[in-house]
């Protein structure tokens, strides 16, 4: 039997795992294709997963969007009740032995982040600022000076832009006090900077970093800003050998 796998979960957060040795179904909650979940056991760990066919790999790439959020809903219905490592999305397994060979080689690493995640929260932000320098960073020029002097003012603009964006993420990091954080800038298409911020954060703050939010978006007039979450922490599982990563 193939597994389709969601994530790494804490055995102890599902007691009809304490008495059982082989896969269990989780009440309540369907995976892809609307199959049915089940209760992995694996030592300390129960793996969440779906029976998965060849013919499924055809549908994932048939169905568009849905299966990817399928595969994020399953995650976030298990964070409800324990802290979870997230699988790629299309992680399988070939069989029984092959996930707990994974598990068994990997152990001491999914226990480590497992303790190191417990009663933590990613939170996401997204924060759209105006460009410090609007315009085409390229001009049409030929060899010669003028084709210098565009090479220049590209690099000026560039290291610009990195600044603001670093005394944008700085701010933010004062304003909410993240546990950590993961941060990517990108120009978008408008003209305006668009900042991607994950912050970890304990559960126990949530409340508070949504007040901080109301307070910022208050704060800083020249931002547009989004808030989502609490999430899974996506961006902050370490990664191994093995699968589980960002979905």
């Amino acid at each position: 039997m193939a597994w389709y796998a969601y994530c790494i979960a804490e055995r102890q957060a599902f007691p009809e795992l304490c008495r059982h040795r082989r896969p269990m179904p989780l009440t309540g909650v369907s995976g892809l294709f609307g199959n049915q979940t089940f209760l992995f056991p694996a030592s300390d760990l129960a793996v969440i997963v779906s029976e998965h066919s060849p013919e499924d790999n055809a549908r994932i790439q048939e169905s568009g969007q849905q299966p990817a959020k399928d595969h994020a809903r399953v995650i976030a219905e298990c964070f409800k009740h324990s802290t979870v490592l997230p699988f790629r999305f299309g992680t399988t397994f070939q069989d029984d032995d092959s996930l707990r060979r994974s598990v068994r080689s990997n152990q001491r690493h999914f226990q480590a982040n497992v303790e190191r995640l417990r009663g933590k929260a990613e939170m996401h932000l997204k924060v759209l600022v105006d460009d410090t320098c609007p315009g085409n960073s390229a001009r049409n020029m030929t060899v010669g000076q003028e084709y210098l002097t565009s090479l220049r003012e590209s690099a000026s603009r560039q290291r610009e832009r990195q600044s603001k964006a670093r005394a944008l993420s700085i701010q933010m990091h004062r304003m909410f006090l993240p546990l950590a954080e993961e941060i990517t800038c990108k120009r978008m298409d408008s003209g305006k900077m668009l900042l991607d911020i994950a912050h970890l954060i304990d559960n126990k703050t949530v409340e508070r970093y949504q007040n901080k939010y109301s307070s910022a978006t208050q704060e800083l007039k020249e931002c547009s800003m989004q808030l989502s979450g609490p999430w899974p922490p996506y961006h902050f599982v370490h990664r191994s050998g093995a699968h589980p990563s960002h979905a």
